[in-house]
């Protein structure tokens, strides 16, 4: 399949999900039609570079130079970035082809893609099922506000996700903060990869939480997630947080000893809440790799019942120093003209972020006040450093990986979601996500069977930090034991169907 004819059936299936709300910026056709050709011409010269032709999308809080980077808020609908991530400018050269840029939770604060000025996203796997058991067409999605149900696709990179399973694109690029790739990759059926804290460069992503930001990537298969991983890791002199080396490329062992693989199944991940069917998937997959000849061992991480405590502070007060550029003189939102300076930034900030934003930055400073210093921030801090130890004490003691669940059960329905305040669902959804964050090492959600409600269950694998070349082969051979069905949306013919049915490495194998 030529570029050009991957390209226009991305676009195809685009415009037929577009519904789902998952993109907020679209390249227009003529200048994916122009890039398109240029990465045949590569192809038939045999000088097309590792992502040639690939469509990729980008959660819309990566900049994109000349194209509007609005992080889903008010604050930011009008802002054009001068300059590209680091992330998006080596995806370019490269020589993938930028799609658009996809939907999120405002500024990325959120667990299900319902919080951003643009609206929710709608998960693509409710175009197979509904949780009244009926087809999603578009006419109810549109009237989704009035009373039709959905469900959520996860957050805060839903878009990104989405983008993916409804096929608009090959790969997309999300950020993970406490969850927010992995989330979205489990209810979406996806890949869903967050790699080591400083592998991957932050320069351009919109920051959340600097000490705990990390590009993730989302793909079908794991093979296209190590593919993603090895054109944009490594070492950028914009972001002093990424590694000092030169990036070793991945390379996913074919044949990989399981027999020599110690598994360690934290008992503290056992959480309320937790559903049976994922308790079922995560025993299933423990077997499997026991009956492969690997040691299954459970183990105790005694800090992560404090995981969501710990971040909720460390992320409102950090929330509430990035967000303190948003005034509406340099950056942001300027609505009014009030007499006094103070007024101004008031009535710009209530106006450009919503309540889950606004609510952050006020628990964060009051984390942050002179007299509550020591008793949150500090005390947060040495949390973290607790729970960091349980990761290498776990490590250390000769376990090679962690399996845990990633999310307490299959995709929630929209009307059950919203029934809660965010941080309520940030806080129950983001559960077992969190540590990895925390304590800075690769994990990755892995899509492994369907629930009774015909939606993805997925599990996590998390490995020590700079593991992914091990973490992935891993991931790679539980994925080719499962071989789970991925979302096969219809196209408008059988044709197109058919012809759409490849894989993203072996588009670039050819």
């Amino acid at each position: 399949m030529s570029p050009h004819d991957l390209a226009l059936l991305c676009q195809k299936q685009l415009q037929y999900t577009k519904h789902l709300n998952y993109m907020l910026q679209q390249t227009s056709s003529d200048v994916l039609e122009k890039q398109a050709k240029i990465s045949e011409q590569l192809y038939s010269q045999g000088t097309a570079k590792a992502l040639e032709g690939i469509p990729i999308a980008f959660k819309d809080n990566f900049c994109t130079l000349g194209v509007p980077t609005t992080c889903g808020s008010r604050m930011l609908l009008n802002y054009v970035p001068p300059y590209n991530a680091t992330m998006v400018e080596k995806v370019l050269e490269a020589g993938a082809l930028m799609i658009g840029k996809a939907n999120l939770d405002e500024f990325a604060m959120g667990s299900g893609s319902t919080d951003g000025c643009h609206g929710p996203v709608i998960n693509p796997w409710s175009m197979v099922t509904t949780p009244s058991g009926e087809r999603l067409s578009p006419s109810v999605a549109d009237q989704s506000s009035d009373g039709s149900d959905w469900f959520v696709a996860g957050g805060s990179s839903g878009g990104s996700a989405a983008a993916v399973a409804a096929g608009a694109c090959l790969a997309s690029f999300g950020s993970d903060t406490g969850g927010s790739v992995r989330i979205p990759a489990s209810y979406c059926g996806l890949v869903g990869l967050k790699p080591t804290y400083g592998l991957l460069s932050r320069h351009g992503l919109i920051p959340l939480v600097n000490s705990m930001d990390v590009p993730g990537i989302f793909t079908k298969t794991v093979t296209d997630s190590a593919i993603i991983l090895n054109a944009v890791a490594g070492h950028d002199n914009k972001d002093s947080t990424t590694v000092q080396e030169s990036h070793t490329p991945i390379q996913i062992d074919e044949d990989i000893d399981i027999s020599k693989l110690n598994v360690g199944i934290p008992k503290e991940f056992y959480v309320p809440g937790l559903s049976e069917e994922v308790v079922t998937v995560w025993r299933e997959i423990a077997d499997l790799l026991e009956k492969a000849g690997a040691r299954v061992t459970e183990v105790s991480m005694p800090h992560s019942r404090h995981c969501i405590i710990c971040y909720h502070v460390l992320c409102c007060c950090e929330v509430a120093s990035n967000f303190s550029r948003y005034t509406g003189i340099e950056f942001g939102l300027r609505c009014g003209s009030e007499e006094s300076t103070e007024e101004l930034y008031a009535e710009n900030r209530h106006h450009g972020f919503n309540d889950v934003v606004r609510g952050r930055i006020l628990a964060g400073n009051f984390f942050l006040l002179r007299r509550n210093y020591e008793r949150f921030f500090l005390k947060a801090q040495r949390i973290r450093r607790l729970i960091s130890n349980d990761f290498k004490n776990a490590f250390s003691a000769g376990v090679d990986f962690l399996l845990t669940p990633i999310t307490l059960s299959d995709a929630p329905s929209h009307s059950w979601f919203i029934q809660k305040d965010s941080r309520t669902r940030s806080a129950e959804q983001d559960v077992v996500t969190t540590a990895a964050n925390l304590a800075g090492v690769p994990a990755i959600s892995l899509p492994l069977k369907l629930s009774r409600q015909n939606l993805p269950l997925s599990l996590q694998l998390m490995g020590p930090r700079f593991s992914e070349s091990r973490l992935l082969s891993l991931a790679h051979w539980i994925e080719n034991e499962v071989q789970f069905q991925h979302l096969d949306l219809d196209f408008h013919s059988v044709e197109e169907s058919a012809e759409n049915q490849f894989q993203f490495n072996d588009v670039i194998r050819k």
